[in-house]
């Protein structure tokens, strides 16, 4: 199978235009709040991801043409994962339409494929006998604000460079 791309705004980041270096991160209005006898208490008023991707190869990465004034759709190749008992695991956030949620379970020191349904954001894990634990594995869409890519270009290396920001909207 091939490996999934990045994709921002329906366009595919392609390996010539640099190996693509993705981060994310969780932002949001989060504090953490001290009561009189100094204990912590979380307060969580919500959350989205943020992050950057870069890379520097051959060609640009060719997104010059996509409206940054607008939200667009990341298909990340981040792969998120959920850990438990199973067989039932509630997936946060969408994944990707194009690369399906899988499973594995853990059999001795081994992870093995399992079978894996999702049905309206649950999904559910095959068995797998002696398996001590459970694992759902997926690729995350975002629908973003971005900023339009800072680049670089070197005569010397024959290369381009490029970086994006984003947040979900």
């Amino acid at each position: 199978m091939p490996q999934p791309q990045i994709m921002l705004g329906g366009v595919p980041i392609v390996l010539h235009a640099g190996a693509p270096e993705l981060s994310e991160e969780a932002i949001g209005g989060s504090s953490v709040l001290r009561l009189s006898g100094g204990a912590g208490v979380k307060q969580q008023h919500w959350e989205r991801m943020a992050g950057s991707i870069s890379g520097s190869g051959w060609i640009p990465p060719g997104l010059d043409g996509l409206d940054y004034s607008q939200p667009l759709e990341l298909r990340s190749t981040q792969v998120n994962a959920i850990h438990g008992a199973g067989p039932t695991f509630t997936i946060p956030g969408t994944p990707r339409p194009d690369v399906l949620p899988w499973a594995d379970a853990l059999v001795g020191d081994q992870w093995v494929s399992v079978s894996c349904s999702v049905v309206d954001g649950v999904a559910t894990v095959g068995t797998a006998a002696g398996a001590t634990l459970y694992r759902v594995c997926w690729m995350p869409v975002y629908s973003v604000f971005a900023s339009k890519p800072a680049k670089t270009q070197s005569s010397g290396s024959a290369s381009h460079g490029w970086s994006i920001n984003w947040e979900e909207t």
